[in-house]
Formats: structure tokens, C-alpha cells, sequence
């Protein structure tokens, strides 16, 4: 059974960091890329960074970009997300997310959540002013 495990989560207050990572067990079929994303309470989910298996790629959404870094430990298999400078708006639930099929550019097809077949359980973010 295909799974990705997220843990790290908790709660900051701004400028603080967090780093999220995402475990991706049982997987039989390869996986080609690995999203970010987050959903606060009343938005529609969003897409916060994506990494390609095959280059190791990445793209941010905007509001992150210069904040979060995205990279994997690609031989256990566990991406990490490390969040720097955090703000009250990163609050939210944070998804990582495993695409069977390619895409590219990842920048391109990696933020939008239709791409992605497999989802972890959540894990909640909060940042506090």
C-alpha cells in the first residue's frame, strides 16, 4: 500500500522555521515528481513547491520563493521542506503529494493538484504574529 508519511509540523511564531518532510513508502511504480502544497481554512488548496525525480528540479509558488527549499534524500526516499522566515500567511495544512506519471517542466504542471495521485494525510502548519 503506497504511502507518503508527512511529519515536522507545529507551531512558530514569525521569522521562525520549520522543516516538513515526506516519507514515500510502499511505492511499487516509480514516482516522478514530489509536490508541496497547503490549504488555510476557507482557501482552496495551493501549491507551494514541486521537485522532479528525474533532475531534481524544483519550482516555487511565489509567495515562497527565497523562504522554502525543497530537496529529497532521493536513496530514502524523503523529501524535506524547509521553511525559513515564516509568516502569519503560511499558516495551513501542508500536503505532500507523489505523481506516477511525468511532467515537464515541473514548473509548469507542478502546482496544480490534478496531476498528483497519491496524497498524504496532512499536516498542520501555524505561524503566529
Amino acid at each position: 500500500q503506497p504511502q507518503l508519511v508527512e511529519s515536522g509540523g507545529g507551531s512558530v511564531h514569525t521569522g521562525g522555521s520549520l522543516t516538513l518532510s515526506c516519507a514515500v513508502v510502499g511505492f511499487t511504480e516509480p514516482v516522478y515528481m514530489i509536490g508541496w502544497f497547503r490549504q488555510a481554512p476557507g482557501k482552496e488548496r495551493e501549491g507551494v513547491s514541486v521537485i522532479a525525480i528525474s533532475d531534481y528540479s524544483t519550482s516555487y509558488a511565489d509567495s515562497v520563493k527565497g523562504r522554502f527549499t525543497l530537496t529529497g534524500d532521493f536513496a530514502r526516499k524523503t523529501f524535506f521542506l524547509q521553511m525559513d522566515s515564516l509568516k502569519p500567511e503560511d499558516t495551513g495544512d501542508y500536503y505532500c503529494a507523489a505523481a506516477g506519471r511525468s511532467y515537464y517542466p515541473v514548473a509548469q504542471y507542478g502546482h496544480h493538484p490534478e496531476v498528483y495521485d497519491y496524497w498524504g494525510q496532512g499536516i498542520q502548519v501555524t505561524v503566529s504574529s
